[in-house]
């Protein structure tokens, strides 16, 4: 019986964040109210209030889930995954897995991460990529006498780039696979935007 219960208020959230997607998409955060979501999601607002205090409150949850779901992703890697992407800076396996997931929630993503979404989340999730994956297991392998720009700015271009990577595969309705995208990322990432480009530069002179 408790299964059943649990399933039935995965259900109904599921439900809430799928027309709280949807308004978002069509009118825009700000302008999405309780009983817009109530309407489209086809629950009175008792039901809505059992899960949330307020939109806000849905939203922040829902953005939580998934960068929760991320981070888990990237914690439950194997060993193997974690070696080869401290050792090398990329696993082709964990990125792939990570791009599987933003596609399971693209809906959403696309919707929170868009003109008419939360400006704010794409702060948190440069912070999530930084912390969990950049400085975990890449930092490792700078030396700081190696650097020829500082660490800083290095880890928040390489975060701002996933991010920005993410929302273009998003915005343009996810026509490569997971697998593809990995491969994009990898590339960009470790040998360069103008090598990806077919461009051909020398050192910068100081």
């Amino acid at each position: 019986m408790e299964g059943n219960t649990d399933r039935r208020i995965v259900r109904t959230r599921l439900v809430i964040r799928d027309a709280l997607t949807e308004l978002i998409e069509e009118k825009g955060f700000e302008a999405v109210t309780v009983k817009d979501i109530t309407t489209r999601a086809n629950i009175n607002r008792g039901t809505f209030y059992l899960h949330y205090r307020d939109k806000f409150d849905l939203l922040e949850q829902s953005e939580a889930e998934v960068i929760e779901g991320i981070i888990a992703i990237i914690t439950r890697a194997t060993t193997e995954d974690l070696e080869t992407y401290r050792e090398t800076g990329i696993s082709v396996s964990l990125i792939v897995t990570v791009f599987e997931y933003i596609a399971e929630h693209g809906a959403f993503l696309k919707a929170i991460l868009g003109p008419k979404g939360d400006v704010s989340f794409q702060s948190q999730l440069k912070t999530m990529f930084r912390k969990n994956l950049l400085e975990k297991n890449l930092s490792p392998l700078i030396r700081k006498e190696n650097l020829q720009v500082p660490a800083d700015y290095f880890l928040s271009y390489v975060s701002s780039a996933h991010l920005g990577i993410i929302q273009q595969w998003l915005m343009g309705g996810r026509q490569e696979t997971p697998a593809e995208m990995a491969r994009i990322l990898s590339l960009l990432t470790f040998r360069g935007p103008f090598f990806a480009a077919g461009i051909a530069v020398s050192d910068p002179k100081t």
